[in-house]
């Protein structure tokens, strides 16, 4: 069955063509196709004029068989922003249909790369696969879709994997060259040991929703994320997350209008070891080992809104979390609050361009380390350390082709230490992203991230020997993925990272290079 729009019409129509078009939804409904678009060519002539009255005629005449005029009427509904992915979705089905499979796989692909509805994208990533497996022409369309006139299963399942294997050539973010180190009172000289070595990557979610109301489903998830080194040398760099969540997803949409609502509490467990970047052996102070001081739980409510009105889109969010450190001796904890919310807008000035424009205020806030003297000192008198962040961004993104688009993005984040200043920073981040279809069953997607900190009075080792601490970080990624069967992916990504400052402590260069299987049902 083809995706149906069968919404009423806007208040503004003619009470006539509104009538009209209600009554061949009704039709449509039933199975009367024919019918139906009697009732549209009708509504049509009375004066109804809308990129969904051209949708539904289009899907009646694709369930009519009458593809030529099915692919007509989509095309001319698929040119309004709101409608052209669930269009290219339906074109690509009605090509399907008369045996066109170039012309289908193209049509999918399309409704895949967009953005605004993931629903789509999902149905039309199983399509290719199904075309790709060079399924038998001549059998009855059995591309999965579901209709939208909120026929929904009572409940839902999501099962997701990966598991991999993958060589990091610095395995613990060590610096490369030697440096003296000024916050130890000695002032020794550090010869750093990079060392490298091979790593399984392992991810893990499931989702189960029931969807007891018309709009709106109850969740609960779980995830697991970890990286584990082979070499037990290495282990000190192993860490890995569990989270859980439970909640609430409200979706919505009309005519040129859609509304979603996000809201959970999650919990979340992670562990990590502390560990001296320099060798990589556990953290001691004298002979209290205080390996486990960077393994926390947290936990804390989420939710986003989105709303779009034709091209125009806006979002709100805000995020609550404790952040519980492990207890560890003689050094503070990092335990701390931290409070997030945030704006934004979009607006796709084309069917391929849009832009994007964010706007967050967050604070985390400390419960056990001491604030910063302007000197660079910690006295265990001061007050504790509290940290608040704005931040601005936009993101302008511009399809090529169908199978190709890319964007850019900038985002400006300053620091306020509250207490006299001394960690203030203002930080711009420059990004670029770039997705390419290859084939029938490759992807390529580059990412790019460039990082400046402009601190105003925090001193490198926190000595003003050091001089004004500086720091520059850089990010690459790229990826590559290939399409085995309609379940199963391999993925192949580098990864290169780069941090550049007058504080040796933190400057390192790293790569690490992966291969893994993921497996989405």
């Amino acid at each position: 069955m083809a995706l149906m729009c069968l919404v009423p019409a806007t208040p503004a129509m003619a009470a006539t063509a509104s009538e009209l078009f209600a009554d061949g939804n009704r039709l449509f409904r039933d199975d009367l196709y024919w019918a139906a678009l009697l009732r549209y060519r009708e509504a049509a002539e009375a004066g109804m004029d809308t990129p969904l009255l051209y949708y539904n005629i289009g899907v009646a005449h694709y369930l009519a068989k009458q593809h030529v005029r099915a692919r007509e009427a989509l095309q001319k509904s698929a040119a309004y922003g709101p409608l052209a992915a669930i269009s290219h979705y339906n074109l690509g089905l009605n090509a399907y249909a008369t045996g066109d499979l170039d012309e289908a796989l193209r049509w999918f692909r399309s409704a895949r790369d967009q953005e605004e509805r993931p629903d789509i994208r999902r149905l039309a990533r199983r399509a290719i696969r199904q075309l790709q497996d060079e399924i038998d022409a001549s059998a009855p369309p059995t591309i999965e879709a579901v209709a939208q006139e909120r026929v929904r299963k009572l409940i839902n399942v999501d099962l997701r994997a990966y598991v991999g294997a993958g060589i990091d050539d610095n395995v613990f973010r060590s610096p490369s060259d030697p440096y003296i180190d000024l916050a130890d009172p000695a002032q020794p000289l550090v010869t750093p040991v990079v060392q490298s070595g091979f790593y399984v990557p392992i991810s893990l979610a499931a989702k189960y929703q029931v969807n007891s109301l018309e709009n709106e489903g109850f969740f609960g998830s779980y995830r697991f994320g970890g990286r584990f080194y082979q070499d037990k040398n290495l282990s000190a760099a192993d860490e890995y997350l569990h989270e859980a969540a439970f909640g609430s997803e409200y979706h919505s949409q009309g005519e040129g209008r859609e509304t979603r609502v996000y809201s959970a509490f999650k919990i979340a467990q992670h562990k990590e070891i502390y560990f001296d970047p320099d060798d990589g052996l556990e953290r001691q102070v004298g002979t209290v080992n205080i390996s486990d001081r960077m393994s926390y739980l947290r936990y804390g409510p989420e939710f986003w809104l989105k709303k779009r009105y034709g091209p125009l889109a806006f979002g709100a969010r805000a995020k609550g979390q404790l952040w519980n450190y492990n207890t560890v001796e003689l050094v503070p904890e990092y335990d701390h609050e931290y409070w997030n919310v945030g704006l934004d807008g979009q607006y796709q000035f084309t069917s391929t361009s849009l832009l994007r424009l964010t706007a967050d205020y967050y604070t985390r806030r400390y419960g056990d380390r001491t604030a910063f003297e302007l000197d660079g000192t910690q006295p265990l008198g001061n007050p504790t350390i509290r940290y608040d962040y704005t931040e601005f961004g936009f993101e302008a993104r511009q399809r090529i082709t169908n199978l190709m688009w890319f964007s850019i993005n900038y985002k400006r984040t300053e620091r306020e230490d509250q207490y006299l200043g001394y960690n203030n920073y203002v930080r711009d981040g420059y990004g670029a992203e770039f997705h390419l279809n290859l084939g029938q069953r490759f992807d390529f997607d580059a990412t790019a991230r460039y990082y400046n900190y402009h601190y105003e009075n925090a001193f490198a080792f926190h000595d003003p020997a050091g001089g004004r601490k500086t720091l520059e970080s850089a990010i690459g990624r790229v990826r590559a993925t290939f399409r085995m069967t309609p379940t199963l992916d391999l993925v192949g990504e580098y990864l290169l990272r780069q941090v550049a400052s007058n504080d040796f402590r933190i400057q390192y260069d790293r790569e690490q290079i992966m291969l893994s299987v993921r497996w989405s049902p």
